[in-house]
């Protein structure tokens, strides 16, 4: 083999490998399908010309056998008259136009056969392009359910790569390192700033305000009684000039403005009691 047909070996299989590999067969039974329903339409037009040629010589073939009846009754009315001759000629034509009669029948009965053949074949054709539309929805379920599960293959086939799980648990210690880590910089500095005894503060306020609410849902319940009310806290009247003991020494001018306030809220409480009096 010379180097130039090796070459057009190498090219053409070359060229049917990358056809094999490009051809799509949802796309190719597409295309099967706009094909064949095409040769349908030129079948149904061939059909119908059929049709129409074999009512044009059942008509011809009537038109000649009517033509033969009416030369006949030339005839007739020749012998009736007594030309004879003219009857004869009458009858020739007869003859002529009952030969095309025959003629034309035989070739409307051959004619159609033939329409009985292709409207037979017709339906035949469109009954496979319909078991063709069935088998290509068939088939391309079957190629999307098997690209699905070559999908899922091929996903699990990653998924089982020993590699990725690694890099989880290594990125897991990483983060457990950095939360140990913040969690001990946390305990740290509250030890040197002293947050550790406020936290503690905080967490027993936290508990005993939710003792408190505990116990007045139970009282709003009547799972408890009621509370008590509370005595009001006996007043303490100070007056201006009287150093509280232990108390600091006050200016001047804020004893002056401390007698003021008391003196206004004594004459506060002297007008209120005058006016429950009334």
């Amino acid at each position: 083999m010379g180097i130039f047909a090796r070459l057009a070996v190498l090219i053409k299989s070359n060229l049917n490998d990358l056809i094999s590999r490009s051809e799509d067969p949802e796309k190719m039974l597409n295309q099967v399908v706009i094909d064949m329903a095409n040769q349908l339409i030129e079948a149904k037009k061939q059909v119908a010309v059929s049709i129409a040629d074999e009512k044009r010589l059942a008509k011809q073939a009537e038109q000649e056998a009517a033509n033969a009846a009416e030369w006949e009754r030339r005839a007739m009315l020749a012998i009736k008259a007594g030309d004879d001759a003219l009857a004869k000629e009458a009858l020739n034509r007869k003859k002529e136009h009952e030969a095309l009669a025959n003629t034309f029948k035989d070739q409307w009965q051959k004619q159609k056969n033939a329409v009985d053949q292709l409207k037979s074949a017709l339906r035949m054709l469109n009954s496979k392009i319909e078991e063709a539309k069935r088998k290509k929805n068939v088939l391309i379920a079957r190629k999307k359910r098997a690209e699905a599960q070559r999908a899922i293959q091929e996903t699990m086939s990653g998924m089982n790569n020993a590699s990725a799980f690694e890099t989880f648990d290594r990125m897991s210690e990483k983060i457990d390192q950095i939360e140990a880590e913040a969690e001990a910089s946390s305990e740290i500095a509250e030890q040197y700033t002293g947050d550790t005894l406020a936290d503690k503060f905080g967490k027993l306020e936290a508990a005993s305000g939710a003792d408190d609410e505990l116990l007045a849902l139970k009282r709003k319940m009547g799972v408890l009684p009621a509370e008590a009310p509370r005595p009001e806290p006996a007043q303490v009247r100070v007056h201006a000039g009287t150093p509280t003991p232990g108390a600091a020494q006050v200016t001047q001018a804020e004893q002056d403005e401390l007698a003021a306030a008391l003196a206004e809220l004594e004459a506060q409480e002297q007008q209120e009691q005058a006016r429950m009096k009334r």
